[in-house]
């Protein structure tokens, strides 16, 4: 798999992507309070399917509450795995690496973000931002120092979830981009596996070359060895800036940021209620 921090950024980059188009294109959800929350929702998101691992680095966030939910998800995807694999499918336990890494997997989290938060009427809002602030907080943290960042990503989780909780107000068109984001930022997680050594079953249960759960990957030479120089030098930055751009003209296309001076779109936006216009 890619490192945390890829992931996260990727997953950053990825929905602020989608909400520049969704704003240029006056899709209502895409106001600036779902940018700025759904960008939250998809740093972390793009930690989630590595839940699955029991081991994993994110699977000790919260503790003892996160440890259990990973064995729970790795009990599962192994159990979808076993259940599903045909013969020439790896004769492995499948606990990793399975069911959480799925577009399937996506979907559902997704609906079940827009289910969870449009069903409490945003009340729910805040602990889904906390549960994946958390996330994306230790995802970014590689070097992890059990007390000083445990404590870190409890403040920065609870901290950004009341901000945002106090900033939303209650909008209504929150529900279906924190679902869309969640479910970006997992697909965000897929390629990145996708373009390692292993790649990712990210397509299941299509049959592919007689296998459900065939490793989707580019050709191997295109496939990167994860936590190497090109992880590190190349892709890292490279997705940091394009991140970082993206957001801001995300939010500039809503028209939030007017002191910017600096049109950062390929196109003409005029921003009208809130949303960017063509």
């Amino acid at each position: 798999m890619s490192m945390g921090p890829t992931h996260a950024i990727s997953g950053l980059a990825a929905w602020s992507g989608v909400a520049v188009l969704g704003a240029a294109y006056d899709f209502g959800a895409f106001t600036a309070p779902a940018i700025v929350v759904g960008g939250a929702l998809a740093t972390g998101a793009a930690l989630l399917p590595d839940l699955d691992h029991p081991s994993s680095t994110v699977a000790r966030t919260f503790g003892p509450i996160s440890k259990s939910m990973s064995a729970g998800i790795n009990w599962l995807s192994h159990k979808i795995y076993r259940g599903t694999r045909t013969k020439k499918d790896s004769n492995r336990h499948g606990g990793h690496r399975g069911f959480t890494h799925t577009i399937v997997f996506a979907v559902l989290a997704g609906l079940a973000t827009t289910a969870l938060i449009q069903l409490s009427h945003t009340y729910a809002l805040p602990f889904v931002m906390f549960f994946f602030c958390g996330l994306a907080v230790r995802g970014l943290l590689h070097e992890w120092h059990p007390k000083r960042d445990a404590m870190t990503i409890t403040l920065t989780s609870a901290g950004l979830s009341l901000l945002c909780w106090q900033w939303v107000n209650g909008a209504p068109e929150l529900a279906g981009a924190c679902g869309l984001a969640v479910a970006i930022g997992c697909v965000a997680h897929f390629i990145g596996d996708a373009i390692t050594e292993m790649g990712c079953p990210m397509l299941w249960p299509v049959p592919i070359a007689g296998k459900t759960w065939y490793p989707v990957a580019p050709p191997k030479i295109m496939r990167m060895k994860t936590g190497g120089t090109v992880e590190n030098m190349i892709v890292l930055p490279l997705f940091s800036l394009l991140a970082l751009w993206l957001s801001v003209a995300a939010l500039q296309s809503t028209g939030v940021m007017p002191w910017l001076g600096v049109d950062l779109l390929p196109w003409d936006a005029t921003p009208v209620e809130g949303i960017a216009k063509q």
